[in-house]
């Protein structure tokens, strides 16, 4: 007689079925292959345990067409707290009971059925699954080697535990979600998506290529060189984090990747995550990148652009399809990443399969974090030990890169883990004084219309200024030949204007080399938001700079004398009159402070003292943000709660797509027919603006945008769109009105 088979999936298409066995088997071997020596053992018994409450009667009635409801998640729960009863066996529990639906909260022990906390999970009662006792066989696990390295590093420590406990949880969870998904979708698709080709000798073949391509005959070309060689001499130097400390102008960019393709090769590490602070500069990294690497690197980008929500699959048919379809969401089809900080830190705090299928394909890699300085404050402890974790446990090694470089070796041993191994890659920083180019003067507070006319007195000039009404305020008082700049634009006309505002520049500087006695017709002024100091290579006459931080003002520098033609060029420092009593900002009154004690605000000393203050007063605030400060143990960790709280922007901006040539209205109407879907969201990234929620409500409400049903918003009046200045948020007989903005 033959033996049943209990399904655990069923191609409609073809009418095959996969068992339960067979799944279990494939997941547990998958996901074992992806964890680190340390935990192959746990996840592969995850991989067993996950699905075994498909053995239930109910769920093969489910499975062969009935409509009813089967929980199957908590049943593997269950029988790994029966098997592992300790330690072990409860990060077995929160990875099984959450495998669809996210890591539950721990909760507490009077806990009822009722609650989505696990202990409430686990009060659950279900039908009869011991079958998977004869068809699977979990193996023993070598406690005491597990609980050693879940331990090593902490002391007595109970929040380092608890954040340590809460990682390996995560991290897990990702080998387990992620090899559940890929055997879904293979037996779905019958195949797994192509890996993008990236070949590391290659493009550092390219990379060196450029270098040498470079003629170093100017002082300051010459410094960069030697600044450079700094970095490369330590090519051999192993260490879980590197410091990159370079000045603007010192070639940072392409100093990094160097760095990270010789790491690459070197020790055979998989990936290389480039980490960038913003949305809005992905764009001029991935263009430097594709121009560097050409066919030798298939690059993927992955940014905080388009957020899809979990499938809750927890008490639904499973649409395997749809699973299928993501599962070129892990990371793990490509070895060249371009992300953003949002993306990465948010994803490995997340709870649900969707954000942390692809932790584990943080292992093994070089993370490069381009401006580093720009790591929340709120969120530092945080950012610095999921760096930590990654590194000192996972096998990766993390680059820090800014030219304004806080203690990180002071905060990393106060905020995050001791025992870190870093290696500062500059440390003769004596070489800094040489792309100093620029002198930084207060002007006071000054009116709009006196800003204007400093800047237009110069024969190019770059105003920057802390929201985006008031770019776009000056830009309407502005004459003359005028370029404006921020997230309010869609990302294919910011870098239409960034590459116009580039041939007038070099036109400009071609026509009047001395920059002098340039016709007023022919002055350039460009208006931006904050998003021009990171990644934006110009370099114009004079910069104006609205009071920030330090850091901005020094990157906001760095656009003005940039190749050092000049001996000084001037950075006039400015406040917008009445703004500065509207605003008390911490980080623009530190810099103001700065500015009175220091004649040369970019030397070393100076920016070390700005951040020493401002570190010491954001004390609390840098502390208050860590999982273990929500809970007393392990058993009560609220996964759930802490990533729907985990933002690192206070007020998320949301994605508005602007269908503004025949190629983005023929995507909208495709995703009217069709839906959202990933391949969908990225072809519409360069069509995107950001806006405010509370923004996007108004305009909904003016019947000036919709999303159609797929998550996915689309401006349908383009009578809310410029091209100069982005969206309008005006009517033609009304005005919606926007209190609410932003720093880019």
């Amino acid at each position: 007689m033959e033996s049943k088979i209990y399904k655990a999936h069923k191609n409609e298409a073809s009418g095959e079925v996969q068992s339960v066995r067979e799944h279990s088997l494939n997941t547990a071997e998958l996901g074992a292959k992806f964890a680190i020596p340390a935990l192959k053992d746990v996840v592969y018994v995850m991989g067993l345990l996950h699905d075994v409450g498909k053995y239930q009667a109910s769920y093969q009635r489910r499975i062969d067409g009935e409509n009813i409801r089967v929980e199957h998640s908590g049943c593997g729960a269950l029988a790994a707290k029966e098997m592992y009863p300790n330690a072990i066996g409860l990060l077995m529990e929160y990875c099984i009971a959450g495998h669809h639906s996210g890591i539950p909260d721990g909760g507490y022990s009077n806990n009822t059925a009722d609650m989505a906390t696990l202990w409430g999970r686990l009060e659950r009662r279900f039908e009869d699954f011991e079958r998977y006792k004869e068809e699977l066989q979990p193996p023993a696990v070598k406690a005491d080697e597990v609980l050693r390295f879940i331990a090593q590093d902490c002391g007595k420590n109970v929040e380092l535990l608890i954040d340590k406990f809460a990682f390996l949880t995560r991290y897990c969870f990702s080998c387990l979600t992620d090899a559940d998904s890929l055997d879904t979708a293979e037996f779905c698709n019958g195949e797994r998506p192509r890996p993008l080709h990236v070949d590391f000798h290659a493009c550092l073949e390219k990379v060196n290529d450029r270098l040498s391509s470079f003629v170093c005959t100017t002082s300051l070309q010459k410094t960069r060189g030697l600044l450079q060689g700094q970095v490369y001499e330590k090519a051999g130097v192993d260490a879980e984090i590197y410091l990159m400390n370079m000045p603007t102008g010192s070639g940072k960019t392409l100093c990094s990747v160097k760095f990270a393709l010789e790491r690459a090769v070197r020790t055979g590490k998989k990936r290389i995550i480039y980490v960038i602070p913003y949305n809005s500069i992905v764009d001029q990294t991935m263009q430097v990148f594709e121009d560097l690497f050409g066919n030798d690197a298939e690059i993927l980008r992955h940014q905080s652009t388009f957020s899809y929500e979990d499938e809750k699959m927890e008490n639904s048919a499973e649409d395997y399809g749809k699973i299928a379809k993501s599962a070129t969401e892990n990371w793990d089809v490509t070895s060249i990443i371009v992300t953003t900080a949002v993306q990465f830190f948010e994803s490995v705090y997340a709870n649900k399969r969707g954000k942390l299928r692809k932790l584990h394909n943080m292992a093994d890699s070089i993370l490069i974090f381009d401006e580093a300085h720009l790591m929340p404050q709120d969120y530092l402890q945080p950012c610095l030990r999921a760096v930590v974790h990654i590194t000192k446990y996972l096998g990766s090694e993390a680059v820090f890169l800014t030219a304004t470089m806080p203690d990180f070796p002071k905060l990393i041993r106060q905020y995050a883990l001791e025992s870190s191994h870093i290696v500062d890659l500059v440390q003769d920083v004596s070489l800094f004084s040489q792309f100093q180019k620029c002198d930084y003067r207060y002007l006071g507070e000054l009116e709009e219309e006196e800003i204007l006319e400093r800047a237009m007195a110069c024969a190019s000039s770059l105003i920057i200024v802390n929201t985006r009404q008031a770019a776009r305020r000056l830009f309407h008082k502005c004459g003359g030949r005028k370029y404006h700049l921020s997230t309010y634009m869609t990302s294919i006309d910011r870098k239409r204007v960034i590459e116009e505002i580039r041939r007038e520049l070099n036109q400009l500087e071609e026509d009047y080399p001395d920059m002098e006695e340039v016709p007023w017709e022919r002055r350039i002024i460009i208006i931006s938001t904050s998003l021009i100091e990171a990644g934006v290579d110009l370099d114009v006459y004079a910069v104006f700079r609205e009071l920030a931080g330090l850091d901005s003002i020094l990157q906001a520098g760095g656009r003005c004398n940039r190749e050092g033609k000049r001996e000084r060029a001037e950075v006039g420092v400015f406040e917008r009159q009445g703004e500065g009593r509207r605003r008390q900002d911490v980080k623009g009154n530190l810099a103001k402070g700065i500015m009175e004690k220091y004649e040369d605000i970019s030397c070393p000393q100076s920016i070390q003292e700005y951040y020493d203050r401002l570190f010491f007063m954001k004390q609390e605030e840098i502390q208050s943000h860590t999982i273990s400060r929500e809970c007393s143990d392990i058993s009560s960790i609220p996964f759930s709660e802490y990533a729907a709280g985990f933002e690192l922007i206070d007020s998320k901006t949301v994605s508005l797509v602007v269908p503004r040539d025949e190629a983005s209205r023929k995507l909208v109407e495709a995703l009217k027919v069709s839906g959202a879907g990933v391949t969908m969201g990225r072809k519409l990234q360069k069509y995107a603006c950001s806006v405010y929620q509370k923004e996007l409500d108004d305009l909904a409400r003016q019947h000036a945008a919709d999303h159609f049903g797929t998550g996915i918003w689309c401006l349908t009046n383009l009578d809310y769109y410029d091209e100069e200045v982005g969206i309008l948020f005006e009517g033609r007989d009304y005005y919606i009105g926007s209190d609410v903005d932003c720093m880019v």
